[in-house]
């Protein structure tokens, strides 16, 4: 095996009395496509900036080859002290040529000439994106590279990492984007620092056996360690399996309301039951919206008719600018229809999170903003003790006093959740819900939303997310047309797909193969690079398969030996899929050169 490009030997950092971790051994190839995993609070953007060198170690030695770029995209970008985005975007020391900064950023989306200080969280983060990528750099660092992106740009970036020629790193919620992309992960838990060389599909079973294994060790220790160590390791892993119960009635869900959606994708509002009518909670029919006048005149939706029935778990998706934000202002009431009409019933109680964290005041405790002060908190009419309450959110019960300053984003994100679920509501309104949470959270916020008794609206750009939480999707492509869907986001993009087959071969055309070369290659070398692509993604396909059967949260317990077959195969076909990869690269910068 080569040398690794960067490399920390007994690594430890101490925060105030305590070591966030110690004695850590850290090893990156030169083409590592690793999942950084934890908790939140246990210190993986710490981690991460350790890796590029942006903070120092108490303790520990830091190796990086000779030669080595190493860039960081951060979670939440400075433009502070930049009058445009361009200016940020094209700064510092080693500042990206300006034309690969210009030629990402149309790929991608972003005005550069924008104001930085009154640039959004997303046109910040895609401007980021352009000055990272351009940097040319050999390990690229991404701190949830897809918060505040619209899911066009989210594929744009997955597409560019995987012809990426270097290493990454990558913390992420999105499942989706880790499932993809990740080779292998490495796992900070409880300020340990573990690796396996299997992508995050793998994840969740290698997590279930390391709990297995951990509780079985746990056995000889006194009672009270036993309770904790089965509070910590267990309760998550619990959470996950009932999930997975609560997906088998979603399927349940999503069929009975797909009953009720047209071939087209319009609800039947004509020749709904009586009982459904009496059910609902928001009845659109043909609503039209536009804006602008004269020749700036744009409809946003058009002829938008559905019946949202009391328990339905509807997502919004689409690109930004789609029209999102504007059909979800018209389904709560916020602004009224051109043509058509929206009504809700009068009955409806709404709440509304749009994961305004910066609005609960730092100096304040966690007791201060759960209970205002108490021990009890009122839980949608039940009195609950404030330690109980926190433990349902992942929180330590001794946290009650601590500051809401103290707390990391995806913790503040946590504290809002228990904050508003703990209000009387039948309408539940969630505008990206997933940022800056950690899996256990996410995981925690489906249980939530799956026990909820009244109708849930989500806008978010998590396709995994969607998929495991909603039964309805309404997809927007900024047409104005809005699909009607029973089911997740991956039910709409199959939609998409076969509308543009059907739209004809023009709409539909594959890309074009590799270009021929017709001198220099050998048989053996154009035949290589001919056949290598398809032979690839059969590698994948074997991968994600062989990940999802891992996936299986009881399969360790119940079948151990294929386990051990399934991440032995994964392993071997991961080095094939290597080898593959370095022989496809070669051939096609030597294609390149004969061009």
């Amino acid at each position: 095996m080569a040398a690794p490009i960067l490399s920390y030997e007994n690594l430890g950092l101490n925060q105030g009395a305590d070591w966030l971790f110690r004695g850590l051994d850290l090893h990156v190839q030169e083409r590592d496509r690793l999942a950084l995993i934890g908790r939140n609070g246990a210190g993986k953007t710490t981690l991460l900036k350790l890796i590029g060198g942006l903070i120092e170690p108490d303790e520990g030695t830091r190796s990086v080859q000779p030669g080595t770029h190493v860039v960081m995209l951060e979670q939440d970008p400075d433009v502070s002290g930049f009058a445009t985005l361009r200016d940020f975007a094209t700064s510092g020391a080693k500042a990206p040529p300006a034309h690969e900064v210009e030629a990402i950023a149309d790929q991608i989306g972003i005005d550069l000439d924008r104001e930085a200080a009154s640039a959004s969280g997303g046109e910040r983060r895609r401007a980021a994106i352009c000055r990272a990528l351009a940097s040319e750099p050999d390990l690229l660092l991404l701190d949830e590279p897809t918060n505040h992106l619209d899911i066009a740009a989210i594929d744009w970036l997955e597409s560019w990492l995987t012809r990426y020629n270097g290493a990454f790193i990558t913390i992420s919620h999105d499942r989706t984007f880790l499932t993809r992309l990740t080779k292998s992960t490495i796992w900070l838990d409880r300020g340990n620092l573990r690796r396996q060389e299997i992508g995050f599909g793998g994840f969740e079973a290698w997590m279930e056996k390391a709990y297995a294994d951990e509780e079985r060790a746990v056995e000889k220790m006194d009672a009270k360690l036993k309770i904790e160590a089965h509070w910590l390791a267990r309760g998550v892993t619990a959470r996950r399996k009932r999930n997975q119960g609560r997906l088998a009635k979603l399927w349940e869900m999503r069929a009975a309301r797909a009953a009720m959606i047209g071939p087209q994708g319009t609800a039947k509002i004509a020749v709904a039951s009586d009982d459904s009518k009496t059910k609902s909670v928001i009845t659109a029919e043909h609503v039209t919206k536009r804006f602008g006048t004269g020749d700036d005149e744009r409809t946003i939706i058009k002829d938008f008719s559905l019946r949202v029935q009391r328990g339905d778990r509807i997502g919004l998706v689409g690109g930004n600018g789609a029209g999102k934000t504007t059909l979800l202002k018209l389904l709560t009431g916020e602004i009224q229809p051109d043509e058509g009409k929206i009504a809700q019933a009068k009955t409806l109680d709404m709440i509304f999170i749009d994961q305004q964290r910066s609005l609960m005041q730092p100096e304040k405790r966690i007791r201060d903003v759960l209970a205002e002060g108490g021990d009890w908190i009122d839980v949608r009419g039940v009195r609950k003790h404030i330690h109980g309450y926190l433990k349902e959110f992942l929180f330590d019960p001794s946290l009650a006093e601590a500051k809401v300053g103290t707390l990391s984003g995806g913790e503040r994100s946590r504290l809002l959740f228990a904050r508003e679920f703990a209000r009387e509501s039948n309408l539940l309104v969630l505008d990206e819900p997933t940022n800056d949470l950690d899996l256990e959270t996410l995981d925690l916020l489906q249980e939530v939303i799956a026990d909820y008794d009244g109708t849930v609206l989500i806008v978010s750009h998590d396709r995994d997310f969607l998929d495991r939480t909603v039964t309805v999707t309404l997809g927007l492509d900024g047409s104005g047309a809005v699909d009607v869907i029973a089911g997740g986001y991956a039910d709409w993009e199959a939609k998409r797909k076969v509308r543009a087959v059907n739209k004809g071969p023009k709409a539909a055309a594959a890309p074009p193969p590799p270009p021929r070369t017709t001198t220099k290659l050998s048989y053996k070398d154009q035949r290589d690079y001919d056949l290598l692509p398809a032979r690839i993604a059969e590698i994948e396909t074997a991968i994600a398969r062989d990940e999802e059967a891992m996936s299986a949260p009881d399969l360790y317990t119940r079948d151990p030996k294929k386990f051990d077959m399934l991440m032995k195969a994964i392993e071997k076909a991961r080095g094939e899929k290597d080898v593959a990869e370095e022989r496809w690269l070669e051939l096609a910068e030597r294609v390149e050169g004969l061009s």
